[in-house]
């Protein structure tokens, strides 16, 4: 029976043996077929976690936006074959805040045994650390881009956390990061939490939740850092 190993990438450029599981370098031995978001990203990845890896014998199928309904059912198709196959996510777990959750559910329409790798996820460990909610959460992905809808859609999660008592969890591109504190700042009550997790598993690792009001006095530069963001209440 073909598996499709879900198989998670760094979240920085930590050795990938503190936090990858241990056997990943021979388990992507003996894979030869990879479905990733870039070619030249995961093919660094494999020679990372295993130089021995003979990059130039694997196939890759790109998975991105663009990836058509007809070529995702030919990447599943290579299993249906009977090849076993991984798919590897650009940072963090394959299926969470990627595209690859349209690949694992065709792999369940089939019957294909779904294998999933344990590793880090941005999601959980920033929950995790933020002294938040971790029993009633939502991970909203990327926030609108426009200002103004950017500040409604955080008046909307700023309320679900405060009435629900549910935390909130989202990202942006690092690019953005700032814009989007300062909203945050100028948007939210002043006793609302955030919690702010910043280069997680890299040596300049960044984790911090406080309140609004306190944020206010000192926040950090997070320009072009990836970082993770949430909303809560005590």
């Amino acid at each position: 029976m073909p598996k499709l190993y879900l198989i998670p990438n760094l979240l920085s450029e930590s050795p990938w043996q503190d936090v990858l599981p241990a056997g990943i370098d021979t388990l992507l031995t003996n894979l030869s077929h990879f479905i990733v978001e870039d070619v030249r990203n995961a093919r660094r990845f494999l020679k990372k976690v295993n130089p021995e890896i003979a990059i130039d014998s694997l196939t890759f199928y790109e998975l991105n936006k663009f990836t058509t309904e007809e070529q995702k059912a030919s990447m599943v198709g290579v299993l249906e074959k009977g090849s076993d196959a991984g798919l590897l996510t650009e940072a963090g777990c394959p299926g969470v805040a990627d595209p690859g959750a349209d690949i694992v559910r065709m792999a369940h329409q089939r019957n294909i045994t779904v294998k999933p790798l344990t590793g880090p996820s941005s999601v959980l460990l920033a929950l995790m650390a933020s002294g938040l909610n971790g029993q009633h959460f939502v991970f909203t992905g990327y926030l609108p881009v426009k200002q103004d809808e950017r500040i409604k859609r955080i008046r909307q999660l700023e309320k679900a956390a405060i009435t629900e008592k549910e935390t909130q969890i989202f990202i942006e591109t690092p690019y953005r990061n700032n814009p989007l504190v300062a909203d945050l700042l100028k948007t939210c009550q002043p006793s609302t939490l955030l919690c702010i997790a910043v280069e997680l598993t890299s040596e300049n690792e960044f984790i911090r939740t406080q309140s609004i009001g306190d944020w206010k006095n000192k926040v950090p530069d997070l320009d072009k850092k990836p970082a993770i963001f949430l909303l809560g209440v005590s």
